[in-house]
Order: structure tokens, then C-alpha cells, then sequence
């Protein structure tokens, strides 16, 4: 029965009433529409006088229609079973002739009825699914699939240390490592040690260390310890990698048999806790300029360890406000007023009952922007003596006539022979790092699936994931995970076949992947927090503490730009040439060599080429990056060598070319991303997890493409529509791989106790 009297004494009328509802549903009647409406009533010879009236009067601003009146015409609308109709005019010629089957309307007035809607920009067939239940769309029909066997891809992920990061997974799953909240500072980084102490008595600690220290002698070991723990409290990572990593790994690689025997067993077993000691308030990366001093005096035996002013304090140095007892501290050697160069030290700091030793003097540097279960704190040292034995001497040493001796003739050679040896930090941060990502990832898209918003007009709300820009934000990063995790693995393994060759190399690959790889991950966390919303806000689901945690990683181990340029000027060096400063006069040689190389020639057709097998295809993935490596690595070098001949002195010369530097650095390291990722998804064997795979692998390498479309445009290597083809193949492929993202995370395998985020439970 119709609510309005009128409608039933005049049922011819009912063909306005699905475009009055439609206009009328948002509340709003525009002046546009009004007067469109007018004209379409004032169009119609049909109608009497009295109901035009009535027609014009529903169109009035000041008296909308009642709400109760509105839903009786939205039932009466939905009454019928509407399954051709595929317009507003149809609907309403449908539910006039309900009430009224003798009415016919002329083709005339359908067509008027018609182009009314088309001039209001009603599209009759979207207007329609209002009026129906159930509306599916490809939107909605989207959802969540497993192409691939999870544990396939856990165990490739996984690779050889499959029964460690198992170890490590039961043990910080267990009921004592679960998260808490602190009332203290003090009281967090209590419960920090403690987790340390539980995971030294498992002898994860000690893993790298000789058997004699009750270690594994298994470096690799190591670093899948400290990447696995990562998916637990990063606080507790950083300090196991302070005391077993900076301090225990600083004693073993600078130090010999001497103190390996005298100290490793006790800072295994975390009875000896320790700290790196190298950074001081006025020099971070420059590891040269420190100015802490350890002057030798043959007399005693000793050296005297000094702060000589206020910018030579070690200075946010982990474990130093509470609980180290011993410092592996960097200081100029002086021999009878002679500079010979940074060197490393043991040097008490606490006794046994946690006093501080005469002479030192420590400040808490208090509550930081994360990691506050690390005790970080600053050092003087005011002439404290130590015996001549607490040098580490496995590089240089004080002889017994009290002279300085070093296996290693060249100064910058056995400098950088020192620091190499500590490169593992920088291969531990980024894996750490990756974990996170991992975490936040899994938080996010388990959100992403579960959270459902909006939806098709009579649908259901659709799941957020379902949405290309939500699939945007995250599909990519997913990707790069992927690829890192492999990278990563890589670099680790280079670093434990490396040899004396090599090593500059392996150091320029470890800084490329640390900058990359923890300027990622901090993208990432801000990508999760936001793409979850106000949840992703709260404490409770972890993402604020993995943000604010793992900040700190792009100055950790050295400030990402700092290492960039490192990683370009040893690729302007060819990882060959003796570092020395920053005058490297053998870039000439080089750029010579490399103009003969460069690449001039472009076929128009590849330029152009928007054929979805070729953008699909690894072969021209890896031609563009080697391009763009190549490109901005002979650039870089011909305008250092410009500046130079035009006379500028080279310090200058480097620092005009800062910027072009970093990007030599990172075409350089994603290079090297994509190149490993490639030989993982070629020599997978399970097919689907070989194609999903794959998916991941084209996915990072046309993104990173697309990121860097300005520049390949520029060069003339690709033509715009070839970079709207790829951004177009970029949009399909992240909608591909969100059909695999649960598996893909759930591939990580990460405990969960330590997701613990109550938006990704499953």
C-alpha cells in the first residue's frame, strides 16, 4: 500500500519517485537539481494541473519530505524485483505500472525522463543497487587466497638456521618474556637485563664465541639470534647487541688469545656486562677525530685514559647509566707526545658492586624517544690508569722497549683494517630492522583483512585491503621485505667467506644495506600506523613501539647519508683503492675507463615498449637497474672531476655532489636487492611458491622503477608511455599479491606472543 494518499489516487506519478528518492537521499536539494526537476515536470502535457503542483511542492527546500516519508518510498521502490531494469526511468515506469497496469508512457517522455538523469549525473544503473540487497562488485569479491604452501616459503625464508630460529622462537615465546608495562625507567631496564641474563643462560650470548667460552664459533648463528629476537622487544635486542655484539665481538676481533681467555667466558655468561665506547659528543662517524687520549708511560707499563674536554665525552654509550662494569673504549694513542692513532682499550668502569671506578664519571642520558630499556649514559674519564695489557692489540701494539708496532704498515689502512672487522653491527641493525617490518606489516594487512569500511551502494561493507590505494601502500613494502630479507642474506654470507680482497667491498654492501634497509623500515612503521588507522595509535598493538624503537636505526651503527656517501666513494674507487681521506685522486683513472663504457645508444622500440610480457620480464628489470647504477656512477665521477679541474679543492668538490653521492649509493644497493632476489626466485623449485615469488620480486623491481620515473625520463631510457604503462602494471600487481598478503606474512612465522596486537589476532 502506498504511504501518500496522492500517489494511490494518482499512480502515474510513481515514475518521478526513484529520481525525488535519489535526490533526496543526501538531504540536500541543489539549486541545479531543483531547477532541472522543474523543467522536466513543466516538460510533461500528461499531467494534470494539480499534480504538477503536487510534483513542483516536493521539490521545495524549506519542507524536504519527512524521514518516514522518504523510507515508504524507498519500500515501495524496493518492492519490486528489480533485475533488468538499468535505470531511474525504468524503475519508475516499472513501479507505475504496478499500480496501475492500463498507463503506457509515450517513447517522448521516457526519453525526457532519461536525459534529465544524464543531466544530473544520476547514473540510473549505480543509483539502482540502493534499492537491492547483496550488491556484488570485483571490489567485493576480492578476498584472501593461499597459492603457495606457507611452510614452503617459511622454510626458504628460513634457509639453513631452520632449527635455531625455532630455539629462539620457543624461548621468547615463553610466559616470562611476555610484554609488559613499566611504572619506571629503572624498572624497564631491570626486566631488559633480566630477558638478557635468561638469554645467556640459553648460551645465545655466546654463539659467536670460541668454544673455550662456552660459544658456537657461529657468526651466522649470530646474527639469525639477533634477527629472530627482534620479533620480540627491541630494548632487549639492542642491549644483547651491546653486551655480546659491540663488547664481546670488539674483545674478540681487536683483542688476542690474552684476552679472549681472560674475558669472553665472563662476557658470554653476561657476568662481565660491558660497553662499545666509541662515539663522542663532537664526533659521531668520524671515528678519526675522536679525541679521547690513552698516553702511554713505559715506566709504569700503563696508559691514562682522559677526556681532555667536555666535546671528547663518550657520549650515548648503551649499558654505561646502570649496569657496565668494563668498556671497550676508542683513544688517540700517545707515545711520548706522539699521535699514533685511534686505537681500542679495555677500561673499568664499575666494580663487581656496581661503584664506579676513580676516575670515571657517568651520566644517564634518561628517557629517549624509544629503547628506553637500554641504559644509555655518557663517560669522562679523568686520567684513569689502566696496565698496558687492556689494549687491544691484535692490530697494533706497544712493544717492551715502548714502541709503537703494527703488522699493518699503512695508518689508513690499519684503521679501516679495525673498523672492518666491526662491520657484523652493521649487518645486525638491518636485519633487526627487517623483523620489525615484518611485525608491522603482519599487524597491518591481518587489519587490513579484518577491517571492513564503506562498501558499493546495497552491498556490504568491502574489507579495507580491498582497496587499490590500501593495497598500494602496503603490497609494495611487502615486496621489499622480500627482497631485503634475501639481500641481507646475501651480504650476510659475503661477510663470512669475506678475505683482505674484498673487505672494502663487503663494508661498502654492509653500509648500503643498513642505510637502505633502516630508512625502510622507519617508511614502513608510519605506512602500518596510519594505513590502521586510530588503532594503529594505541600502545596495545605495538606499532608505536616498533616506530619509536627502531628510529634510532638510521644513526645507529652510523648516520644513513654518511654511510651513502661511503658506499659511493667505494664505488667511485672500485672497492680497490687504498681510502685515503677524502682525496681520492684515482677517480680519474676511472673516469676515464667509465666514459668508454657508457651507454649512448637507446632502441627506440624498448623506450616505448608498454608490452606486458617485456615490463613483466627479470631481463629488463635488471637492464634498467644496471643502467641507472652505471648512469649516475659515471656522472657522479665526471662532475667530481669537473669541479677538480676547474679548481676546487676535492674536499669541496665532494661536498658540492653530497646528493648525487647518495643516489649513487642506493641505485647501487638496490642493484644488488633485485639481483638477489632474482637467483632466489630462479632457483626455488615448488611452483607456486616460486610464482608467488616471483609476483614479489617484479613487484619491487617496477615500483622502484616507477620511484624513479622522473630520472628514466630524463635519460631518455624510457618515453611516458612506457612509465604509465608500468605505474598501470604496478597497480595490478599489488592487486594480485593481496590476495596472497596473509599467507605472505604468515610465511614469517612470527610467535604470537609477539605480534600481541589485539587488531591482528587471529
Amino acid at each position: 500500500m502506498l504511504h501518500s494518499d496522492f500517489l494511490q489516487e494518482n499512480p502515474k506519478l510513481l515514475i518521478f519517485l526513484p529520481i525525488y528518492y535519489t535526490l533526496w537521499a543526501d538531504s540536500v536539494l541543489t539549486p541545479t537539481e531543483i531547477k532541472e526537476m522543474e523543467t522536466l515536470v513543466n516538460k510533461q502535457n500528461w499531467l494534470k494541473k494539480k499534480e504538477k503542483t503536487w510534483l513542483l511542492q516536493q521539490l521545495d527546500p524549506q519542507n524536504p519530505p519527512k524521514p518516514k516519508e522518504l523510507k515508504a518510498w524507498r519500500k515501495e521502490i524496493k518492492s519490486l524485483q528489480l533485475n533488468s531494469e538499468t535505470s531511474l526511468t525504468e524503475i519508475g515506469v516499472s513501479l507505475a505500472t504496478k499500480y496501475a497496469s492500463d498507463i503506457s508512457f509515450i517513447p517522448k517522455t521516457i526519453q525526457s525522463f532519461e536525459k534529465t538523469e544524464e543531466l544530473l549525473g544520476l547514473l540510473g544503473k549505480e543509483a539502482r543497487y540502493s534499492f537491492q540487497a547483496g550488491h556484488q562488485t570485483i571490489t567485493t569479491s576480492h578476498h584472501a587466497e593461499q597459492n603457495f604452501e606457507v611452510k614452503e616459503m617459511t622454510k626458504i625464508l628460513d634457509g639453513r638456521q631452520v632449527d635455531l630460529i625455532k630455539r629462539v622462537k620457543t624461548v621468547i615465546s615463553d610466559p616470562s618474556f611476555a610484554f609488559q608495562e613499566f611504572e619506571s625507567l629503572t624498572a624497564q631496564r631491570e626486566q631488559t637485563l633480566l630477558w638478557c641474563q635468561e638469554l645467556a643462560k640459553q648460551g645465545f650470548g655466546a654463539w659467536a664465541f670460541p668454544k673455550f667460552a662456552n660459544g658456537k664459533d657461529d657468526m651466522e648463528g649470530y646474527f639469525t639470534i639477533m634477527e629472530t629476537l627482534s620479533y620480540h622487544d627491541l630494548s632487549m635486542v639492542i642491549k644483547f647487541g651491546v653486551q655480546f655484539g659491540l663488547w664481546g665481538m670488539s674483545v674478540f676481533f681487536l683483542g688476542t688469545e690474552k684476552h679472549h681467555q681472560k674475558y669472553l667466558k665472563d662476557v658470554g655468561s653476561l657476568k662481565l656486562p660491558g660497553c662499545f665506547a666509541m662515539t663522542e659528543t663532537g664526533h659521531g662517524s668520524n671515528v678519526r677525530g675522536l679525541e679521547t687520549t690513552a698516553t702511554y708511560n713505559h715506566q709504569s707499563k700503563t696508559f691514562t685514559i682522559h677526556t681532555p674536554n667536555p666535546d671528547a665525552r663518550k657520549e650515548y654509550i648503551g649499558n654505561a647509566a646502570m649496569h657496565g662494569q668494563m668498556a671497550t673504549v676508542f683513544a688517540k694513542l700517545i707515545i711520548d707526545g706522539e699521535d699514533f692513532g685511534v686505537n681500542a682499550f679495555i677500561v673499568p668502569l664499575r666494580d663487581s658492586k656496581g661503584n664506579l671506578i676513580s676516575g670515571v664519571r657517568i651520566e644517564d642520558c634518561g628517557r629517549k624517544m624509544g629503547l628506553n630499556g637500554v641504559d644509555n649514559g655518557v663517560i669522562y674519564f679523568d686520567q684513569v690508569k689502566i696496565p698496558k695489557e687492556n689494549m687491544l692489540d691484535r692490530f697494533s701494539s706497544v712493544n717492551e722497549t715502548g714502541e709503537f708496532e703494527s703488522p699493518i704498515s699503512s695508518d689508513n689502512r690499519r684503521f679501516f683494517t679495525m673498523l672492518g672487522t666491526l662491520v657484523g653491527g652493521r649487518i645486525g641493525i638491518p636485519r633487526s630492522a627487517l623483523s620489525a617490518s615484518k611485525t608491522g606489516l603482519t599487524i597491518a594487512i591481518r587489519h587490513g583483512e579484518k577491517r571492513k569500511q564503506f562498501g558499493p551502494e546495497g552491498g556490504e561493507e568491502v574489507p579495507i585491503l580491498n582497496y587499490r590505494m590500501h593495497q598500494r601502500r602496503l603490497m609494495p613494502p611487502l615486496a621489499t621485505t622480500y627482497a631485503l630479507h634475501f639481500a641481507l642474506r646475501y651480504l650476510t654470507q659475503r661477510f663470512l667467506d669475506r678475505s683482505e680482497e674484498d673487505a672494502q667491498e663487503i663494508e661498502a654492501l654492509a653500509a648500503g644495506l643498513k642505510a637502505y634497509t633502516t630508512w625502510f623500515t622507519t617508511a614502513t612503521l608510519q605506512e602500518c600506523r596510519e594505513a590502521c588507522g586510530g588503532k594503529g595509535y594505541l600502545s596495545e598493538n605495538r606499532i608505536d613501539a616498533l616506530k619509536n624503537d627502531t628510529d634510532v636505526y638510521t644513526t645507529f651503527e652510523g648516520d644513513n647519508v654518511v654511510l651513502m656517501q661511503l658506499v659511493a666513494k667505494n664505488r667511485l674507487t672500485e672497492f680497490r683503492q687504498e681510502f685515503s681521506d677524502i682525496n681520492m685522486f684515482t677517480i680519474f683513472n676511472y673516469v676515464a675507463n667509465q666514459a668508454k663504457t657508457t651507454i649512448t645508444e637507446k632502441n627506440p622500440l624498448i623506450v616505448r615498449s608498454t608490452d606486458q610480457t617485456h615490463l613483466l620480464d627479470m631481463d629488463f628489470h635488471l637492464s634498467a637497474f644496471k643502467y641507472r647504477e652505471r648512469a649516475i656512477l659515471s656522472s657522479a665521477a665526471q662532475r667530481i672531476k669537473r669541479h677538480i679541474d676547474q679548481g676546487m679543492d676535492s674536499f669541496d668538490a665532494f661536498n658540492v655532489v653530497q646528493h648525487h653521492l647518495v643516489n649513487v649509493g642506493q641505485a647501487y644497493i638496490e642493484r644488488v636487492i633485485l639481483e638477489e632476489f632474482q637467483k632466489v626466485v630462479m632457483e626455488t623449485k615448488d611452483q607456486g611458491t616460486q610464482k608467488a615469488l616471483e609476483q614479489l620480486c617484479q613487484l619491487f623491481a617496477l615500483h622502484t622503477i616507477e620511484k624513479n620515473r622522473g630520472w628514466y625520463l630524463e635519460q631518455g631510457y624510457m618515453e611516458g608511455i612506457k612509465t604509465k604503462a608500468i605505474r598501470k602494471e604496478v597497480n595490478q600487481l599489488c592487486w594480485d599479491v593481496r590476495k596472497n598478503a596473509l599467507a605472505l606474512t604468515d610465511a614469517f612465522d612470527i610467535p604470537e606472543s609477539c605480534i600481541a596486537a589485539p587488531i591482528a589476532k587471529r
